[in-house]
């Protein structure tokens, strides 16, 4: 659509914190933006104490591109079918019932974490590094439940090694329709996603925010596009800058509060 390579740069470490510290130090004119998610840009300023960038300032977001909505999956031969079922089990042996996750403050254990306090449950927390070593042991029964991604989930759930108890966006997904959400489930109002979106650095002209996010919102309109994503596990966005930004900073409140309270820190 642009007429040009659009080079992607890997930049691994630190929680998306080395990738996003380039972006932020980048010169603002376009050529140089960020994928990020929801610890990149939400998670992270709660979880550690300090940045080599300032959250709030050192990004002009551009549009969400996906949101990443998570399922609660349990291991295939606990004693729970639904959702009810497993508050039931672990009300009956507070601590007794296990969750993994892909490190502490990742997407997938404060998810957890939010679902714990909505249903007034004591859960244990295994961190792992990495989310398909936390889901290994699900399957195999070392522990029992996790919140993960679609993509990260659907193969084990279609061949039977992983039961799906809820979705925990606020509306079920299509790649899982027949899979209810956590709010249907009994915990009204409960939202806990990932997401994915792009950001420039800040000072980025306007009119280049713009156009990067009509770009976007067009091609999100492309059948071929929406239905790759969508068996993915991903629910194409498309929201502006102005709305995107609201999302950003909605949930840097929402996982600062959840952080405090549970004493979250970084690996």
């Amino acid at each position: 659509r642009w007429g040009q390579p659009v080079i992607i740069e890997n930049k691994p470490g630190a929680a998306g914190i080395v990738g996003a510290d380039v972006v932020a130090k980048a010169k603002p004119d376009g050529y140089t933006i960020l994928m990020g998610n929801i610890g990149t840009q939400s998670i992270n300023p709660a979880l550690y104490a300090k940045l080599p960038f300032d959250p709030k300032s050192a990004f002009a977001p551009i549009t969400l591109v996906a949101e990443l909505p998570l399922v609660l999956v349990v291991n295939a031969d606990l004693a729970a079918t639904t959702l009810a079922d497993l508050t039931a089990l672990a009300k009956a042996k507070p601590g007794d019932v296990t969750y993994g996750s892909s490190g502490n403050g990742s997407s997938m254990h404060l998810a957890a974490a939010l679902f714990e306090n909505a249903a007034g449950l004591q859960l244990l927390h295994v961190p792992y590094k990495g989310g398909g070593p936390a889901l290994q042991d699900v399957i195999a029964g070392h522990i029992k439940m996790a919140f993960a991604t679609i993509l990260e989930t659907s193969g084990h759930i279609k061949g039977g090694k992983l039961r799906p108890l809820a979705v925990s966006s606020d509306q079920r997904s299509s790649a899982l329709p027949g899979v209810p959400t956590v709010a249907e489930s009994g915990l009204a109002g409960f939202n806990s996603i990932s997401w994915i979106g792009l950001l420039a650095p800040a000072s980025t002209p306007r009119e280049i925010v713009d156009q990067i996010a009509g770009d976007v919102r067009a091609i999100l309109a492309n059948p071929e596009v929406r239905d790759r994503l969508v068996a993915l596990g991903a629910t194409p966005a498309g929201a502006g800058p102005e709305a995107f930004a609201r999302l950003i900073d909605a949930d840097r409140a929402r996982y600062a509060r959840i952080v405090a309270d549970k004493g979250i820190k970084a690996d």
